[in-house]
């Protein structure tokens, strides 16, 4: 492939063409224009000028509106131009650049001179292009790296939930139907100008992706608490409580392993797993924090958490139908759940009983949730 450079002269007078076109033509590619409309054609052909050399003073369109044409036209505006001009007013120079060009020759030529400011900028244009073509493996380089740390994210996420589910079997896609609740209600919520600014769409994905994670410390909880199929005594109780902070303590030493635990991506891992037992009148566990003291990534849990206990099957219980759980929740407003929460669930507790049939367990349990929706 022949990668010589190619140059398009325009200019009105074949005097001062024939000089430059002598001085080029010996190491590049050469195209002739005599006006300004010529010059725009010869831009827009193949192969494209790597360098336009341009007249200023010319019948009809002078070089500042050729230049200009080119510089407002993608096709052609990185091509690099340098006029050809007897002026030498600083005035005109000024214009010159203002409309784009990156250089002057003034007539007189000298063959030395051409042929130098062509060959400087030429060079230059090839280093421009190179340091474009890195920038953009940069980019490409970058954005793979970040999509391989998602990855690993997700994959750690998903692995220590997993460690979660298979200590308490019975609950099978409750970690699946809790992560898709919270994500519902957040973006309900960012709806509310109030709330907006907390949930930006990014903010939701990783809520999404942190949920799974909320019950992980029910993994320090031995089975005969974890398991019992009645219910259980205050001191069992009180142990079972500990797996909010068992779930803390657990990601809290993993974001340390990370070396960061300010903006982990298991920041909102760790606040959930620590605060979606806490009730907004303070008599949760474990640290009875009250109202908006209780993140809004634990408010929002709390609520998905509920809802799915209550239309489930326990060794305990029987699944509650939808709405059965819809009513204990409204009754727990301002009591156990978030006002706020509570009322974006109301405007779409049809979207959460299609959640929780699309990942049900049993498929009588399908007929139970869907029972009030038909």
């Amino acid at each position: 492939m022949d990668d010589t450079p190619t140059i398009l002269i325009v200019d009105d007078t074949p005097a001062n063409i024939a000089i430059i076109n002598t001085v080029l033509k010996r190491h590049y590619r050469t195209r002739i224009g005599t006006d300004g409309a010529k010059a725009l054609e010869l831009a827009h052909g193949t192969p494209s000028p790597d360098l336009i050399l341009l007249d200023i003073m010319m019948p009809g369109m002078d070089g500042y509106e050729v230049c200009g044409k080119l510089k407002a036209d993608p096709a052609t505006a990185e091509i690099p131009i340098i006029f050809l001009t007897a002026m030498s007013e600083v005035s005109d120079e000024t214009h010159g650049f203002e409309v784009g060009a990156v250089d002057y020759i003034t007539k007189p030529f000298t063959p030395a001179v051409v042929e130098a400011r062509v060959r400087t900028h030429l060079a230059l244009t090839r280093a421009q292009h190179a340091l474009k073509d890195q920038n953009r493996l940069l980019e490409e380089r970058v954005a793979e790296r970040t999509r391989e740390l998602g990855m690993v994210q997700d994959a750690t996420i998903l692995a220590m939930a997993s460690l979660a589910e298979t200590r308490d079997n019975e609950t099978g896609n409750h970690i699946r139907r809790t992560q898709h609740y919270v994500k519902a209600l957040a973006e309900e919520l960012a709806k509310d100008p109030r709330f907006a600014p907390a949930l930006p769409p990014e903010e939701i994905t990783r809520l999404y992706k942190s949920a799974p994670l909320h019950d992980i410390g029910k993994v320090g909880i031995p089975d005969s608490i974890l398991l019992k199929p009645g219910p259980l005594t205050a001191e069992e109780f009180e142990i079972m409580k500990t797996h909010t902070t068992l779930g803390r303590d657990a990601i809290a030493t993993a974001e340390a392993q990370l070396g960061n635990t300010t903006s982990s991506f298991l920041r909102l891992a760790r606040e959930i797993a620590h605060t979606h037992q806490e009730k907004w009148d303070g008599t949760g566990y474990p640290q009875g924090l009250k109202g908006t003291d209780i993140p809004l990534s634990g408010r929002l849990m709390a609520l998905a958490d509920v809802y799915d206990a209550l239309i489930s099957r326990r060794v305990y219980k029987p699944p509650f139908p939808h709405g059965k759980a819809v009513e204990i929740i409204t009754e727990g407003r301002g009591r156990h759940f978030d006002p706020d929460l509570v009322d974006a669930f109301l405007r779409i507790e049809g979207h959460f009983a299609r959640i929780a049939a699309r990942f049900s367990d049993e498929p009588d349990e399908v007929a139970d949730v869907m029972a009030d929706k038909a």
